[in-house]
């Protein structure tokens, strides 16, 4: 398929993404294509077949084996900021292959936080084909308040898992202002979520940037 076909969501973690673009897929025939749901099942083995063109990937996956700790505890969140744009750029190769595989004619709308705006802008045909939901501090707080998956990794082989989900929530606020970064100074735009508005509202936000590129029913 062509890639100027796509439409994006990008942005950072906890921000509703996913369930944004769920939404969007109930109401139009589009193909949803899930970054976190992808990678887990497939792009950690092709990165592991070719180490020398995956090599952060492969840095990352080898020690998260070896020693979680040395991943998530004892790296400051700065160093694993930096480590994971590598690793995205890495991926986002897999990303494109998983893409152009599919049929010509189908919609996609492509959704993770792996889609970043230095990555995505240079097969854009216009900055509306995309959109980043980034959560506010406040937001974030929250989420992780309520959120089971996002107040813990769940890693039982962590000897000091305080310190590494104190490390992630620290690296996803610097990855978070990074897309903002990224995103306004490629003149794309970014909805800073609050939770002032619920799930469907959001949703209907980015339909109606999407809208005159979405496709309609057959009947």
């Amino acid at each position: 398929m062509k890639l100027e076909d796509v439409l994006w969501i990008g942005g950072a973690q906890w921000a509703g993404k996913s369930t944004v673009a769920n939404l969007l897929a109930a109401r139009y025939p589009l193909v949803r294509y899930a970054f976190d749901y992808h990678d887990a099942r497939s792009h950690s083995e092709r990165a592991k077949a070719s180490p020398n063109r995956f090599p952060a990937f492969n840095t990352f996956l080898a020690a998260l084996d070896i020693d979680p700790d040395s991943v998530w505890a004892d790296p400051a969140p700065e160093a694993m900021a930096e480590h994971a744009l590598r690793i995205f750029a890495e991926r986002f190769e897999l990303v494109l292959e998983d893409i152009v595989a599919l049929p010509e004619g189908t919609r996609l709308l492509a959704e993770g936080w792996g889609l970043r705006p230095n990555l995505i802008a240079p097969y854009l045909p216009s900055s509306e084909h995309a959109v980043f939901l980034v959560p506010t501090d406040e937001f974030r707080e929250q989420q992780l308040a309520t959120v089971a998956r996002a107040g813990s990794l769940g890693i039982t082989e962590l000897r000091n898992p305080e310190r590494a989900q104190r490390n992630r929530v620290e690296r996803d606020r610097i990855l978070a202002a990074d897309v903002v970064e990224q995103a306004t100074r490629l003149g794309l735009p970014v909805i800073h979520v609050d939770g002032s508005e619920h799930e469907g509202q959001v949703a209907t936000r980015v339909e109606t940037q999407f809208r005159p590129f979405l496709p309609t029913w057959l009947y």
